[in-house]
């Protein structure tokens, strides 16, 4: 199990000493990292040179041999090679700068947008503050109305009141001049607030 065991055993049957014995076994499975570093082997180098050249700058810098043309590279091939290089790369740079013009455009018209909405906001919401002011003094007002209409309505009973009375008992010069006050309808929905 790789672990310790004991195990009790009775010696020749009629002895009852107890005795513990021990088995330690060791497993032989080694670290399979370290396997894998033990199957490791060198194999060719990848760069070979010539017998003369030694070092990375030789093999680098190297000049071909007269004999052999067949590593060397048309001069005039490469600089086709290097002029379709820069005319692409001129292409990308033309391409870049245009999309990158037409997003900073892109970008002034949000900016200028966000500004004008800015203030229409501003001015909405200072138009709903002053609206909510003048809704909050609406209630106080209509309280106060209604006061001043039952004190009129009061006033005007109390006028025909002592109209009537100088009518029926006062002197004589003043009941000709006096006419009865006729109340308008005090209803609300006749007359809206």
């Amino acid at each position: 199990m790789g672990g310790s065991e004991s195990a009790l055993t009775s010696s020749q049957g009629e002895n009852l000493d107890d005795e513990i014995t021990t088995v330690s076994e060791r497993t032989e499975v080694g670290d399979p990292i370290l396997e894998k570093l033990k199957s490791l082997k060198i194999t060719a180098p990848i760069l070979t040179s010539a017998p003369g050249e030694s070092s990375l700058t030789d093999i680098l810098v190297r000049k071909p041999s007269s004999s052999s043309t067949s590593g060397t590279v048309n001069p005039n091939v490469l600089l086709e090679l290097f002029s379709m290089y820069r005319d692409w790369q001129e292409q990308k740079a033309s391409k870049i700068s245009k999309r990158q013009e037409e997003i900073e455009n892109k970008i002034e018209v949000a900016d200028a947008l966000a500004v004008k909405l800015l203030q229409r906001f501003n001015y909405s919401a200072s138009a709903m503050k002053t609206t909510s002011h003048h809704l909050s003094e609406v209630h106080a007002l209509q309280v106060e109305l209604g006061e001043l209409k039952g004190r009129l309505t009061e006033v005007i009973s109390n006028c025909d009141a002592l109209c009537k009375r100088i009518a029926a008992e006062g002197p004589e010069t003043l009941q000709s001049s006096i006419a009865p006050i006729t109340v308008a309808s005090t209803d609300p929905k006749n007359h809206p607030v």
